[in-house]
């Protein structure tokens, strides 16, 4: 017996943008590799417009996002196949990149970590999988962004009702403005990227839409939470010699002070970024640095006002 009720939508619609048969890109097979090529790089070029035209939607969910992190709550991401691998990555990256706790953003994907690497085709269809691992993990305080190239996937539906049952804030990421009147969620983001260059293949313009859509999100969200100083990472973990050679790099660019100032600076602040950045632009030794910050709940630039005013 199934276990999605008759009220869920099949994971995939034969009149989705993404299934129907892309003109441009007809006879695609006859053509010389370099022409092959060339024809799919044409299709690429249209995601970003179509992202463009989504941002006002997607400003709201960082908005949303951005409020449930600083009220204690967490970011779920939740996809199927393509989409729930890409969910994966972008999670996995915030940690290193902005040195954010590991459950601040996390990935939910149909078929479990296993199918990161070996697809699970039918764990889309699972709808009370995806409604159980929201159950298990998401509170009130939380939000979901839900995830999938025709807006139809039963796990992120299924995923998307039980968060909204539990109070989470939702919203529904898809290549199918047609998915948006109906969407279980309280917002919905839809790309229009329009027909694959190979019909269905969703891995193309709606992943790479995604993709763009995904790396848009955590970063704004990070921003906002204070995770950059301008445009530098003075958040990030430096777990390698790279980036430990990075860190001295921004405190440079952040506050044109010499190699050795932030070298020392760093060693003083026992290796933290922000307060080595906020000791050098202020001159407050790295103890009243370190308080400055942890009263502005890391902002650097909410701590030089503090130290200046």
């Amino acid at each position: 017996m199934s276990r999605n009720t008759p009220a869920d939508e099949p994971a995939v619609r034969v009149n989705a943008p993404t299934e129907r048969t892309n003109d441009r890109t007809r006879d695609i097979d006859l053509l010389p590799t370099l022409d092959i090529l060339q024809v799919l790089n044409a299709e690429d070029r249209t995601v970003p417009e179509a992202v463009g035209r989504a941002l006002p939607e997607l400003a709201r969910a960082v908005d949303m996002a951005v409020t449930a992190l600083r009220g204690g709550g967490r970011v779920h991401y939740v996809g199927a196949g393509t989409s729930g691998r890409l969910a994966v990555l972008d999670a996995a990256e915030l940690i290193p990149t902005y040195n954010v706790p590991a459950d601040w953003v996390v990935a939910h994907q149909a078929g479990g970590s296993g199918a990161f690497q070996k697809p699970v085709e039918n764990a889309e269809d699972d709808t009370e999988s995806g409604a159980a691992a929201m159950r298990s993990a998401v509170t009130s305080s939380d939000f979901v962004l839900g995830l999938t190239a025709s807006g139809r996937t039963p796990y992120v539906l299924g995923a998307l009702r039980a968060a909204r049952e539990i109070g989470a804030g939702t919203a529904l990421m898809s290549a199918n403005p047609e998915s948006a009147a109906d969407a279980p969620a309280d917002l919905a983001i839809a790309v229009d990227t329009g027909p694959e260059p190979i019909a269905g293949s969703t891995r193309m313009k709606a992943g790479t839409a995604q993709k763009l859509v995904l790396t848009s999100f955590s970063t704004a969200v990070m921003v906002r939470m204070g995770r950059t100083y301008s445009n530098l990472m003075v958040s990030l973990l430096a777990t390698n010699a790279k980036l430990r050679g990075r860190t001295v790099g921004i405190l440079r660019e952040a506050t044109n002070a010499s190699e050795d100032d932030c070298a020392d600076a760093l060693g003083a602040a026992g290796g933290d970024l922000k307060t080595a950045l906020v000791h050098l632009l202020t001159g407050a030794d790295v103890e009243r640095a370190a308080a400055a910050l942890a009263v502005s709940d890391g902002q650097v630039r909410e701590a030089l006002r503090s130290l200046s005013g």
